[in-house]
């Protein structure tokens, strides 16, 4: 599976998640590249991804940092040691 992930770092929050199909990957890559123009013409300044992952409940793992904030990723760090 495919994610397009839009992160607003001044907000420490994702915007947008979009789930694209391993067949849907052309696609993906244009809304990519769509996103990232039409937001820099607006002067928004977020971070625009596109990711893969067997599923969104790996990908929220892989990827911890556009999910959690840095309190409960700490928490849960402490938690498995």
């Amino acid at each position: 599976m495919l994610f397009l992930v839009e992160y607003d770092r001044s907000r420490g929050s994702v915007a947008r998640l979009t789930t694209f199909n391993d067949a849907e990957r052309e696609a993906a890559e244009n809304d990519r590249l769509a996103l990232e123009l039409k937001r820099h013409q607006q002067g928004i300044k977020t971070e625009i991804v596109l990711l893969e992952a067997a599923s969104e409940d790996d990908l929220r793992r892989t990827h911890r940092r556009y999910f959690e904030n840095l309190e409960e990723i700490a928490k849960s760090s402490a938690r498995s040691t």
